[in-house]
């Protein structure tokens, strides 16, 4: 069982395939848990396939906040229905569970930790690998803000020895899990995809981009396929590493103004999924500030709104508005040379209000 601690220079090691084939419904924290496991195993022996969080650590990976034993049932239950596959040589297709088993229980010294184990069909996507997989440091997956983001870059790093790729806007979509209703229109994908997740890899990973179409085109302009050149970027933020991403995640700051909407009847706060209508009002909140922040900074964002200015946060599209407002003006001053702290500074601008 693998207990090492992880610093900022562990290891992501990952197949190809396992990358191409995009585990199903995995939403950012999923995603990043999975990089976090495969940092933690030794992809040469089996035998560190078990995998051991504190069960602080674990909370704060996911970003549950306060939960109850339901709650982290839920979440475990869904790791565990997390799939992936191959490919058979005869052009069939194979699917299986990524995870087999997760243990939520105490130590000797009366600790509760997080218990997780591969799945037996996963193994070879896994481990013994001898052709055809890529590395990357840790602290990129921890750093990134959406899935989106993390997906380009795992699609993009696979890419990056040979210093271009190019894929159809189609399969773009799918590996990425963009949904055929989301950003029908390719400007809207442009905006919303393209340059957001071109703009966070430059400022929070290894590597950054430029794209452009390729090939032919449809009738009517459309683009059918993109070409992207990656470059290694020197001028990354120092890295983050695990520990410190757990502490900062570990912050209780939002939970004394979160949205009535995300507290149950006991006081906790409602894990993912649990209040759709406070789940789709944050998702809309993150896009109007470009992805760039987390799910839980957008909470604490929201919650400052919520005091300052009740009359916009009580509004969907004004609150939406009036945040995109702000993080136009947040990111003119960062421009300037004038923000150290975007998240810190977006707090003031929110709570400064109207003008």
């Amino acid at each position: 069982m693998s207990k090492s601690t992880l610093q900022k220079n562990h290891l992501v090691v990952k197949q190809n395939t396992l990358n191409e084939v995009r585990p199903a419904g995995m939403g950012l924290q999923e995603l990043r848990f999975f990089s976090i496991y495969l940092s933690k195993i030794n992809p040469k022996d089996e035998k560190t396939r078990v995998v051991r969080f504190p069960l602080s650590d674990f909370q704060a990976i996911m970003e549950l906040g306060r939960i109850d034993t339901k709650k982290l049932q839920n979440v475990i239950d869904g790791l565990l229905t997390k799939l992936t596959g191959t490919v058979t040589p005869t052009g069939g297709f194979a699917r299986f569970q990524i995870f087999k088993k997760c243990v939520v229980d105490k130590d000797e010294s009366g600790e509760w930790y997080v218990e997780i184990d591969a799945h037996d069909d996963a193994l070879p996507l896994m481990f013994n690998l001898k052709s055809h997989y890529f590395k990357y440091e840790l602290w990129n997956a921890l750093r990134l803000k959406s899935k989106n983001q993390l997906r380009m870059y795992e699609l993009l790093k696979q890419y990056e020895r040979v210093g271009s790729r190019i894929i159809s806007v189609k399969e773009l979509r799918e590996q990425l899990g963009v949904g055929d209703n989301e950003y029908p229109r390719f400007s809207n994908f442009k905006v919303r995809v393209l340059d957001s997740c071109q703009e966070a890899l430059a400022e929070y990973t290894d590597i950054s981009y430029t794209y452009e179409p390729y090939g032919k085109k449809r009738r009517g302009g459309k683009v059918l396929q993109l070409k992207f050149t990656i470059i290694k970027n020197e001028d990354f933020v120092d890295p983050l590493s695990l520990n410190k991403f757990i502490e900062i995640n570990n912050t209780e700051e939002f939970h004394d103004i979160i949205d009535a909407d995300a507290i149950d009847e006991n006081g906790l706060l409602l894990s993912t999924g649990t209040s759709p209508i406070y789940e789709e009002r944050i998702a809309f909140l993150m896009e109007a500030c470009n992805n760039r922040f987390s799910r839980e900074e957008i909470m604490v964002l929201y919650g400052v709104m919520q005091q300052k200015v009740p009359h916009i946060h009580s509004d969907g599209n004004r609150s939406h508005d009036y945040l995109q407002q702000k993080y136009r003006e947040m990111m003119m001053n960062d421009k300037k040379g004038g923000v150290s702290s975007k998240f810190n500074y977006m707090k003031k601008l929110v709570a400064s209000g109207e003008g």
